[in-house]
């Protein structure tokens, strides 16, 4: 079904960026020393409410930094107090402040903001990180209305069509350029290049021909959803993984707060190639072999679960940040 731009934007499935601003909005009239003074309250319930082994795993993932080890700013660290919104873009900001509130504004830190993969030669806090030696990359939960979506799906994967879906600004990523003309016509795949930002009815400048963008919900009637990197991680993958659909893609090879480097192959999503040429037969298998396919649905549901406690999810967010300034100076 084609969607015209003002139907996308009123049924897309995200959130609608106004409500994002104004719920934050609201937030910001709390004053910080309230929040200063609440912290010792959320680390007190977060230490008899949460399974801490559970707690110090993630906090050690996001940030790799070795206890006993004081590790130098370099550069120009900056006091947390001093962080503002023009220049930083807005979702940045706020996801930022929403975890440095509840810290003294002369702490110093490192920040990165936007799509990271260069590992940084000291400890920063980043949004997302490349795979392998990244214990400089500390991650926080950042970008979050554009990333952490999820969706209601009532449609038994044995209800959906066998085919898979892709949607997605190719812009200069070479892998995405290499699906889209691989599957573009295929009769079992239903692939697009969407319409380039600047603009709900912009075109694209490198002459690739565009199809109009669909909401979340569209894509769910596909067994199979398409998730491909882009400037860092695949961005639908959060919600494509609370769907009753099969989350497709390579290997990760970045992440976020949601753990795409932990995400296992065969248990999480299904893998395919590289280049993308075992597609085909992928989907072959998981279309006669709907227990696994399903058992896939119910692990990834399994990991989205996980980061829908707001409140867990916050006091996970204070004690990476309770490392970073403990550790770094």
């Amino acid at each position: 079904m084609a969607y015209t731009s003002l139907h996308y934007l009123l049924h897309s499935g995200k959130t609608p960026n106004w409500i994002y601003y104004l719920r934050e909005g609201a937030s910001s009239l709390i004053p910080n020393a309230l929040r200063r003074w609440q912290l010792p309250h959320d680390l007190e319930y977060g230490l008899q409410h949460y399974n801490e082994d559970y707690i110090n795993d993630r906090v050690n993932y996001y940030c790799k930094l070795q206890e006993n080890t004081t590790y130098p700013l370099t550069g120009s660290p900056s006091r947390i107090g001093d962080l503002r919104k023009r220049g930083n873009g807005s979702t940045y900001f706020f996801d930022a402040r929403h975890t440095l509130c509840y810290f003294d504004p002369d702490l110093r830190w490192q920040y990165l903001f936007g799509d990271v993969r260069d590992i940084p030669d000291s400890p920063t806090i980043v949004k997302s990180r490349s795979l392998g030696d990244n214990s400089n990359s500390v991650l926080l939960k950042l970008d979050a209305n554009r990333h952490y979506i999820y969706v209601n799906d009532h449609i038994d994967i044995a209800d959906k069509e066998d085919r898979a879906i892709y949607r997605g600004q190719i812009g200069t990523r070479e892998n995405r350029k290499l699906f889209v003309a691989m599957y573009g016509n295929h009769p079992r795949v239903n692939a697009g290049n969407t319409l380039a930002k600047g603009g709900i009815m912009a075109t694209n400048p490198d002459g690739n021909a565009t199809v109009p963008r669909i909401s979340l919900y569209d894509h769910l009637h596909y067994r199979f959803i398409m998730c491909l990197e882009g400037n860092d991680v695949a961005s639908n993958l959060k919600w494509v993984m609370s769907s009753n659909s099969l989350a497709v893609m390579p290997r990760p090879t970045c992440e976020t707060w949601f753990m795409e480097g932990r995400l296992q192959p065969g248990v999480h999503y299904v893998e395919i190639r590289d280049d993308f040429a075992d597609l085909i037969e992928k989907m072959d298998y998981y279309s006669t072999h709907l227990n696994e396919a399903r058992q896939i649905v119910e692990n990834a549901h399994r990991w989205v679960s996980q980061f829908r406690d707001n409140r867990r999810e916050r006091y996970i967010q204070q004690l990476v940040m309770q490392k970073y300034f403990e550790l770094c100076r």
